[in-house]
């Protein structure tokens, strides 16, 4: 049973029918479609997460160093992505990869001598990685002019700037490779039911999960009994989690932070512009709302997205309930979220600041990036829901985690994925860390096929600069995304 028509699900689903094909697979979404939530594409960043012009995954450390470490893991995660995409393609599992992949650079661009400085080593420390291989840093505004004029056109001059850029980045929409894997899964004989919310979650006495569910149109109430259940439902995951009773999710809440978008679809912008800009988030802003200007190609229509401006709502879903946030709340995690709320007042005066602002303040944001954006170029586009993890540490105490983490219950027959960034980006290798926890006894079995289908499987590229190189090119040739 898989619950939620996201990445995550259609990930885990496919993979579990290509290793078990005689199991028996169903999935509910609450919605009328599959990745209508935070996997459609104008509901997330679509960049293709792999740490290439992200600068939250390297952050300076009090002593002034950078550390390339947590860069280096997002991106082997992301290039079996990649693999995992390329055997799709090669099985027609994946349709055509123009239909949901496109080579598109990955720069980093900052304004300021302290960001420069910083930048800068960045780029010393990650020039050496074979995973970034072809990385390029300048403070040259002719450099840079070149690599994406719509930064530099009316800039002041005297202004301290510098850029990275690598080429060979991507922007994926993440909704299409969703579909596309739903459909071959329903092919494969899988039963997908829209429509369709769980309400209760219940291990039975000899370890099967019954399932308690309504169809929304109609209100019909049913059940289904699974033996084993993968929560990746968003923001409701913890709900339903809580739900299950496992005691592991104890202790664990999320706070829900939304995203708008500027967006145009302006030939004559759009065209001066190819590539996703990156750069610093500002004091307080929670790492996933780094401004970023990327270029999107959704549905075979090109368009510029600049943001995300973080909005406010209790709802996990965008299309959730609205008293979603309080109904998580439990004697087990309730010191945790009023600790975390405590010692993030920064994050709360980000907020309100965002919500403050009008059109044109918004626009006035996108001009540090682009000093020529006109206001009436420009509309406002609302994205999805982010439910970040709250949880206690053991060593820092409660805290405001900004990424994904899997909780799965004990006897490994129930998972649920929460949190966010990097997440689509890296759903091979997250998928394949849940399918090792919760199948001990059948894992050394499935390690031939999915040798197959991701090649690095239990090795690490960066280390080897030859076997980095060849599965870079070769996926790039698979996918057509060769710079």
């Amino acid at each position: 049973m898989l619950i939620g028509g996201g990445i995550m699900s259609a990930t885990l689903g496919t993979l579990l029918k290509r290793l078990q094909p005689d199991w028996e697979i169903v999935i509910f979404e609450r919605l009328g479609e599959v990745a209508q939530e935070s996997s459609n594409a104008w509901n997330n960043a679509g960049t293709g997460h792999a740490a290439l012009c992200e600068l939250n995954y390297m952050p300076e450390a009090p002593d002034g160093s950078v550390d390339p470490a947590k860069a280096v893991t997002i991106n082997e995660q992301f290039q079996q992505s990649r693999q995992l995409w390329t055997s799709f393609v090669a099985d027609g599992t994946l349709q055509e990869p123009s239909t949901f992949i496109h080579a598109t650079p990955h720069m980093t661009f900052v304004q300021g001598e302290k960001d420069v400085a910083y930048l800068k080593k960045r780029y010393e420390a990650l020039k050496d990685q074979p995973l970034f291989a072809g990385i390029e840093f300048s403070e040259d505004s002719r450099v840079i002019n070149q690599w994406a004029p719509l930064l530099m056109q009316n800039r002041r001059k005297g202004e301290p700037f510098a850029a990275t850029r690598i080429p060979a980045g991507t922007d994926v929409d993440f909704g299409a490779v969703t579909r596309q894997l739903f459909d071959h899964l329903v092919e494969e004989g899988a039963h997908v039911r829209l429509d369709t919310e769980v309400r209760s979650l219940k291990r039975r006495k000899d370890g099967v999960w019954r399932v308690g569910f309504r169809h929304l149109i109609g209100s019909t109430p049913g059940s289904v009994d699974a033996r084993f259940v993968f929560v990746g439902a968003g923001g409701w995951a913890i709900k339903l989690l809580q739900k299950s009773g496992i005691k592991e999710i104890d202790g664990y809440g999320v706070f829900p932070i939304g995203g708008q978008f500027l967006k145009t679809t302006n030939p004559e912008i759009v065209s001066q512009h190819q590539a996703k800009v990156y750069s610093q988030a500002s004091v307080g802003a929670p790492p996933m709302s780094v401004p970023h200007l990327d270029t999107r190609v959704v549905d075979g229509e090109s368009s510029l997205l600049f943001g995300p401006f973080a909005t406010f709502s209790p709802k996990f879903l965008k299309k959730g309930k609205i008293w979603d946030l309080v109904a998580q709340v439990r004697p087990k995690n309730l010191g945790t979220m009023l600790k975390v709320a405590f010692d993030n007042p920064g994050l709360i005066k980000y907020l309100v600041g965002e919500l403050l602002k009008n059109h044109k303040r918004k626009v006035d944001s996108l001009r540090t990036f682009m000093p020529t954006a006109r206001d009436e170029d420009w509309e406002l586009i609302q994205a999805g829901q982010r439910a970040q993890v709250m949880k206690k540490d053991p060593e820092k105490g409660p805290i405001l985690q900004f990424g994904t983490e899997v909780v799965t219950g004990a006897d490994g027959t129930i998972a649920g994925l929460l949190g966010a960034s990097p997440g689509a980006s890296t759903a091979a290798s997250i998928m394949l860390s849940l399918l090792a926890t919760c199948f001990p006894d059948r894992f050394s079995q499935w390690e031939p096929t999915l040798r197959e289908l991701i090649p690095s499987f239990g090795e690490k590229l960066n280390p080897d600069p030859e076997a980095a190189r060849a599965s870079v090119e070769r996926t790039a040739e698979a996918l057509n995304i060769n710079v």
